[in-house]
């Protein structure tokens, strides 16, 4: 069973939203709850890139391209972890993955596809 399980991908219009959520359901409180949540993207012949990262604490970090577009969050409580992405463009076509940095490792979602259409 994997660690993490994003949901939430599909295709859309140029200029519509999509909201991805990833869910940590096996993992344990105290473990999920310091761990820095991060959404990383890659497109076809392209290397991963960070999209938005939330640590322990909620301290957000965004990629360049995300220009105030995409809105990172957490909720302990669920150990979930949600992206939502308004304007979207045909450039953020690509597979997203959910990641997590624990104190004692690091897991990867299996990716949701985004698919942006013009």
């Amino acid at each position: 069973q994997e660690q993490l399980v994003e949901s939430g991908g599909g295709l859309v219009q140029a200029g519509g939203s999509l909201r991805l959520s990833c869910k940590a359901s096996r993992m344990i409180t105290s473990t999920f709850n310091p761990s820095t949540l991060a959404w990383y993207r890659q497109a076809p012949g392209k290397q991963r890139e960070l999209v938005a990262s939330i640590s322990g604490s909620r301290g957000t970090n965004y990629g360049e391209f995300v220009k105030g577009r995409f809105t990172i969050s957490r909720n302990n409580a669920r150990k979930t972890m949600d992206l939502q992405m308004n304007n979207l463009q045909p450039d953020d076509t690509a597979v997203y993955y959910c990641n997590i940095i624990t104190q004692y490792n690091e897991h990867w979602g299996r990716g949701t596809q985004v698919t942006v259409s013009s």
